[in-house]
């Protein structure tokens, strides 16, 4: 599709796709006198897309103090370089720990669980670069004694799970996905972001992937930010892309402490490209129900910012 196309493009996933989008254009005029409980930029590079976000929440001191341990779970996934938009894209990653260190953060590491080999996707896609360059720590995933067993008493079909002792030991984290398409879970998005946490990631696709999805968001230590990278957005074939023409150049970012909300605000951006039926995505309203947040963005002070 392009871009042209995509600026006249109408596709509407009911109530949500129209609620998300009808104030962009006329972004500018919007004043927000407080905090709001989500952000939407669109029209700039990565790390402009992130920076803008940050500063409209009060930024990154807001969420970061002097002397944490910072951890920042993107979605590396795959062994794909960033034009396929398989990976969270390594410039917002760069950015977000350079905003980290400079509110003072003692240490900001990055880890994924990867699916393809951890050394090729963490190189391939770009990200491991950018985390050491901007002054971050890599740290692999795919090791089972990396993992310390919690309890999920929320759960519903999941009720315990393994989790990186990194996200254990921190003091704050970042859950920074990529918004794609999924042929098992539908979407990829902030909430489906989680099960690469965990070790045990057999047991959600044999006892109810999109239930398990929404169980182990349960988990008491919740991301401060989940911060969706929706610069290039994977609209078919995923979750690893079979070619970058599966990819649709957006050049948006969407930024909430509420998962359930992002999530369902990005599924609207989604369909200005692709339209795919919220419910189903069947882990988003699971969440809902579980008090994770909420899908009625009506009832949310959202700031939409075009560059």
């Amino acid at each position: 599709m392009r871009r042209r196309d995509f600026l006249k493009t109408t596709l509407a996933a009911g109530a949500t796709a129209l609620t998300f989008n009808s104030l962009w254009a006329n972004s500018g005029e919007l004043m927000v006198a407080s905090t709001p409980d989500l952000v939407a930029v669109k029209g700039g590079e990565p790390a402009q897309l992130l920076r803008e976000a940050l500063k409209t929440l009060g930024g990154i001191e807001k969420y970061v103090k002097k002397g944490q341990n910072v951890v920042i779970k993107p979605n590396i996934g795959w062994d794909r370089k960033p034009e396929f938009a398989a990976n969270t894209n390594p410039e917002v990653v760069g950015e977000l720990i350079k905003q980290c260190l400079q509110a003072g953060a003692k240490k900001v590491v990055v880890f994924d669980h990867t699916c393809d080999n951890w050394q090729r996707c963490y190189t391939n896609s770009g990200i491991k670069q950018a985390v050491e360059s901007a002054g971050g720590v890599m740290l692999p995933g795919n090791d089972s004694s990396h993992y310390k067993e919690v309890k999920l008493p929320e759960g519903v079909k999941l009720k315990s799970a393994k989790i990186h002792r990194a996200l254990l030991e921190a003091d704050v984290w970042f859950n920074v996905p990529i918004l794609k398409h999924h042929d098992g879970a539908k979407m990829s998005i902030a909430m489906k972001n989680y099960m690469g946490i965990v070790s045990n990631r057999l047991y959600f696709h044999s006892n109810d992937l999109q239930q398990c999805i929404a169980d182990i968001c349960t988990w008491t230590k919740k991301p401060v930010l989940n911060i969706i990278d929706a610069y290039r957005v994977l609209t078919r074939n995923g979750p690893q892309s079979r070619s970058v023409n599966d990819a649709f150049l957006m050049k948006a970012l969407i930024i909430s402490p509420d998962i359930v909300a992002a999530d369902t605000a990005a599924i609207g951006l989604f369909n200005q490209v692709v339209k795919i039926d919220i419910d189903d995505v069947k882990h988003i309203s699971h969440g809902e129900k579980l008090k994770l947040g909420t899908k009625d963005l009506d009832k949310l002070d959202i700031k939409r910012i075009t560059l």
